[in-house]
């Protein structure tokens, strides 16, 4: 199973688009907020299905707070991040997923990627595709891959 993991596309989606293209056939989407009311858009062009959360841009959105679902064996629990003040570090975000049982937890909100693996939680931002912040400004996004046996692998890759 092949998830493309974005954030912060901010009504600007022609990174994401080719993202899409470069990556090929995808088995789920994963936007992680600040889509700006495009989630129609966001779902038609993914052709999959999608998970959204609404950032802290997305006013007088319906799109939930955060999500908690399964990927095969894996507890994943989204956000965009800011109500865990994840500017600052990612301890209060770990602390909620690790008390939820989540064994992964993804945010956006910083608009610039990482990707920590502990022994007991797998935390991920994929960064902006649209506008990021870390050093060198490369659009930025993370493809989870899952095997057969339900091994997920973690990549950042960036747009060209």
């Amino acid at each position: 199973m092949k998830i493309l993991i974005v954030s912060d596309t901010h009504k600007a989606h022609g990174n994401l688009e080719r993202a899409l293209e470069l990556e090929g056939q995808i088995d789920m989407l994963i936007h992680l907020g600040d889509v700006e009311g495009k989630e129609d858009y966001v779902e038609a062009l993914a052709g999959c299905p999608v998970h959204i959360v609404s950032g802290n841009n997305d006013f007088f959105s319906d799109l939930p707070w955060e999500e908690e679902f399964l990927i095969g064996e894996h507890h994943v629990f989204i956000t965009h991040g800011h109500g865990y003040f994840v500017g600052m570090d990612e301890e209060r975000l770990k602390a909620e997923a690790r008390g939820r049982g989540a064994d992964i937890v993804m945010y956006g909100h910083t608009h610039k990627p990482a990707l920590t693996i502990e022994p007991d939680l797998v935390t991920l931002n994929p960064g902006s595709i649209s506008y990021p912040r870390q050093t060198g400004r490369r659009p930025s996004y993370i493809v989870m891959d899952m095997d057969a046996d339900g091994r997920a692998a973690y990549e950042i890759r960036y747009l060209p």
